[in-house]
């Protein structure tokens, strides 16, 4: 938690007592379904909590703003980003039911009035958003073909609406197929964790 107050100083206190709970919530959870490997756990508010926020490094959602958290799993980048973000709406989808089962007890238990989470493929949810987040659910070129069309044309956000996706690794062969204009944003400039030296925001619109 202590990096969670570092790099987001503006978080509030109930904000902060919010994502406090998440530890004890996910721990209990993962003792019954396997959302969270096991060697993550001992840096779950880095590798899981502060990497979805890292998000807001690169845009501050206005309040109305419709966001899909494509492939959520356990629930990231989506819940993180909801409790940061209170006054947008957040859509978590994901096609293991289990997970949603946690999803929709973690949302509860945080008492979260601004998301939505159920078990959906892409393919079936046919209502616009003007941000689809995700973390490297699946190679660029298979990914963004589901999202495409799930983006509203007309934005009132800083960036243009779009997608942000967090990924790691080398990826230019996958940005040389895609159609979309994209910006990146390196982590490593904004945390001093050796974890974020390789991980990165690519923003597609």
């Amino acid at each position: 938690m202590q990096k969670i107050k570092k790099y987001f100083p503006g978080l509030s206190e109930n904000q902060l007592e919010l994502l406090e709970t998440l530890w004890p919530l996910y721990s209990e959870w993962n003792e019954k379904i396997n959302l969270i490997s096991r060697k993550d756990l001992p840096h779950f508010y880095e590798r899981h909590v502060l990497h979805s926020l890292a998000i807001l490094k690169a845009i501050h959602f206005e309040p109305g703003t419709r966001i899909l958290d494509f492939g959520t799993g356990g629930g990231f980048p989506g819940i993180p980003l909801a409790i940061a973000c209170p006054d947008a709406e957040f859509v978590l989808i994901d096609s293991i039911g289990k997970k949603i089962n946690v999803v929709n007890e973690v949302v509860n238990g945080l008492g979260l009035s601004n998301v939505t989470a159920m078990q959906a493929r892409g393919e079936d949810i046919n209502v616009k958003f003007d941000f689809v987040v995700s973390r490297a659910v699946k190679p660029l070129p298979v990914f963004l073909p589901w999202v495409r069309n799930k983006i509203k044309k007309d934005g009132f956000n800083q960036l243009n609406n779009g997608v942000l996706y967090l990924k790691g690794g080398d990826f230019e062969e996958e940005l040389a197929s895609v159609q979309e204009n994209y910006r990146i944003f390196e982590l490593s400039s904004y945390f001093e964790e050796s974890f974020f030296e390789t991980k990165k925001i690519i923003y597609l619109y």
